[in-house]
């Protein structure tokens, strides 16, 4: 059973805690999932395990479908203020499993969890991810609260 910490949930709540994110590194790409707690995985961690992976969006604020230019503008403006602040970011998009919904984001190093939170409350999001050796995360954005839930996860190459 997950780790489960939270107290006010967004009404995607369920939706984010089965997301799968899509990641294009410059050599391949790989989808990453939650998974067994064991983090047995068919690829290992892409970055030495002091760091952090946080997958962000500025599409969709507050979980409500937005128009496509205005979700594209502010993801526009997210990626701005990544290359402003000199993070290492790579194209992601974040999503259900089965392809039906999508989400341009970045998946984003150089930031601590507080970090990702702060900058996913600025786009209005309800969560975050944070992806590391140890664990996949999501991250409640709320201000007032630390909702966050741990699983394992799983890596494939797409």
């Amino acid at each position: 059973m997950p780790a489960v910490s939270h107290s006010a949930e967004p009404t995607q709540w369920a939706n984010y805690r089965r997301a799968v994110v899509d990641i294009a590194f410059p050599a391949y790409s790989i989808r990453v999932a939650p998974g067994p707690s064991d983090g047995v995985s068919d690829l290992p961690y892409p970055l030495g395990r002091a760091h952090t992976i946080h997958i962000v969006t500025a599409f969709n604020p507050r979980g409500r479908n937005t128009a496509v230019r205005a979700n594209l503008r502010a993801q526009h403006e997210l990626v701005r203020i990544l290359d402003l602040r000199g993070l290492r970011w790579w194209p992601a998009v974040g999503g259900d499993a089965a392809g039906t919904h999508g989400e341009i984001s970045a998946a984003v190093v150089g930031m601590d969890d507080a970090q990702a939170r702060a900058l996913g409350r600025q786009f209005g999001q309800d969560a975050v991810f944070a992806w590391s050796p140890a664990s996949w995360r999501l991250l409640g954005c709320a201000e007032a609260t630390h909702d966050t839930v741990v699983t394992g996860w799983h890596a494939a190459l797409l």
